[in-house]
């Protein structure tokens, strides 16, 4: 009683097959979306941190 090689989809949890991303164009959407809202977190915090870095530097070194 084994159970064949598989994965999940990483939006609803279904068994998926392995060569699968996700189960629906549904879980494509929603994988998608959550993907550019990471990619937008980490550019956001990248830039929050090079502008402490300047204002530091500033303070550090020009006044």
């Amino acid at each position: 009683m084994a159970v064949e090689p598989h994965k999940h989809c990483p939006v609803c949890g279904t068994p998926i097959p392995m060569k699968e991303r996700v189960c629906s164009s549904d879980c494509e959407k929603v994988l998608e979306g959550r993907q550019q809202q990471i990619k937008k977190s980490r550019i956001m915090l990248f830039a929050v941190i090079v502008i402490f870095i300047l204002v530091w530097a500033y303070f550090m070194f020009l006044r």
